[in-house]
This record gives C-alpha cells, structure tokens and sequence, in this order.
C-alpha cells in the first residue's frame, strides 16, 4: 500500500478583508493523498480549492491545523526550510501559465533548475529532455508570444518537473484552454504520474478534467464535502 505523501488535518484559513468582514476560506479540511495518486480538487467557486492549494504548496499559511508534506509537519519549520521544501519537493502548473516572456521555453525551464541545485550543464540537458517530451523539440527557442496556448501549458508543466518533485499542484491547468487541448494535457500528466509515480493533486472546475483523475475531492463552504 502506498504512503501517505499529504496529510491534513483540520485546516483553517480566515482572511480579514476589513475590520467587519471576514473570509473563511478553510474551515475544517480534513485530507489524505498517497503517494502516487491522481487526484483531482473540486468545488464551486470560493469553496477553498485555490486556498487549499497555495497552503499545500507552503505558498501561504494556515491559521490553524496541520499539513504534513512527505513527513514533514510544516507547521513546525521556518521560511527557509519551508523555501527548500518547496523548491525540492514541489512543482506547480497555473492557469495562466506564469512563464516569463522575455524568456525562450528553455530558458523559462532551466530558470527552475536553478533552485533545485542542478548545475548549468545538468540544468540545460534535463529541460531540453523534459520539453523533448512533452513535444517542444522544435519550440524550445521560441518565446511564449511565439507559443499557443497549449504549447506554453506544455512549457509550464515541464518547467513544474525540472527537479523531479514528489507533488505536482495544478491549479486550473486545462482552464485556458480548448476540450482537445486540455485532453491532451491531461494525457501528458498522466503519463509522467505511471511513469515516475509522481503524486498530481489538481483544482478543476472541468468536469471532465476531474472524471479523469483517479480520486475525486470535493469541497464546499471551506469544508469537505463527503
């Protein structure tokens, strides 16, 4: 049986957007991902899928609970440990993409490799592997104005793989894109969670994207929704 790789209990996040009005984003998510699941988030907008996320992600913080990443209680650690965590543990794909323009694919690839402690040259070989794969041979000098839409998800996801993560956070990856496209995507990540057991937790509000995951976590008001 697989181990647990996230484990979170009771998470509690309230974000005060005046002195009279708060947003209780999280309030009791309870949640257990095995190593080398292909889960999909779901929910209706302002349930808690993003926040749930970005405190996965150690991207933010919660205001009570706890969240254990591959062992780690990041409760208990600092903003540096959290940083490394991060860094090494963790890949993550957006919506909107988030590659930096002036950047070719390569370069918006080897850029993350940076921050897992690759050197130059192992930095370079392993993002032209990665985009190979996803099918960016012939793109990878391109800039992301030079892209369509799915070609520039394709630059993000290999980016998210750079350092080979234990976790991969996809929030709305298919969101942007055309039915035919997002399958495509999907198809790409499914093969790398076979291929490598990477763990891929992703927020959809696709129904579709969510039909093809093999566990499906739904939240509502902050909570889950069992």
């Amino acid at each position: 049986m697989n181990e647990s790789i996230i484990e979170i209990k009771n998470l509690k996040k309230c974000y005060k957007m005046s002195k009279t009005n708060h947003v209780q984003a999280l309030n009791g998510v309870n949640l257990e991902v095995k190593k080398g699941d292909f889960s999909a988030i779901i929910g209706p907008s302002g349930c808690g899928k993003s926040t749930l996320m970005h405190m996965i992600g150690l991207l933010d913080r919660p205001d009570e609970g706890t969240i254990i990443i591959d062992g780690v209680d990041t409760s208990k650690i600092k903003e540096k440990k959290a940083y490394q965590l991060r860094a090494k543990k963790i890949g993550f794909i957006f919506q909107g993409f988030n590659l930096i323009p002036t950047l070719t694919a390569l370069e918006n690839v080897v850029l993350a490799g940076k921050y897992g402690g690759m050197t130059t040259a192992e930095r370079k070989k392993r993002a032209e592997e990665l985009l190979d794969t996803v099918g960016l041979k012939d793109r990878m000098h391109h800039r992301p104005n030079e892209l369509s839409g799915g070609q520039q998800q394709r630059v993000a996801l290999a980016r998210a793989l750079m350092n080979n993560p234990a976790i991969v956070l996809a929030d709305e990856p298919t969101g942007e894109l055309d039915s035919k496209t997002s399958l495509e995507i999907m198809d790409i990540l499914k093969k790398f969670n076979k291929k490598v057991n990477q763990t891929f937790l992703i927020v959809t509000h696709n129904l579709d994207v969510a039909k093809a995951c093999n566990k499906i976590i739904k939240l509502k008001d902050g909570k889950n929704d069992d």
